[in-house]
């Protein structure tokens, strides 16, 4: 009985740990509430007229996933109600 006790205390020190380390989130990159990014919408063809590759402001190398915009952006709206 002991040993068990033992073993649960140690399983549930453990899972508390997971938690505790997997919970460091990083909010979500915005984007930006400007004319330019308004009139966009949820599209990712209009971020790629921009972020594209040879555009003006093209994306880094290291920049993941390339064309899937929506996974990680928020608008600023979005980012407020939780989303």
């Amino acid at each position: 009985m002991k040993n068990t006790l033992m073993f649960l205390a140690f399983v549930l020190i453990v899972l508390g740990l997971l938690f505790v380390v997997s919970g460091k989130r990083v909010p979500p990159p915005l984007i930006p509430a400007d004319s330019t990014h308004i009139g966009a919408g949820d599209n990712v063809t209009a971020c790629t007229g921009c972020h594209g590759p040879g555009k003006e402001a093209q994306l880094k190398a290291k920049h993941p996933p390339k064309y899937d915009c929506f996974k990680c952006h928020k608008t600023v709206g979005a980012s407020k109600r939780g989303s």
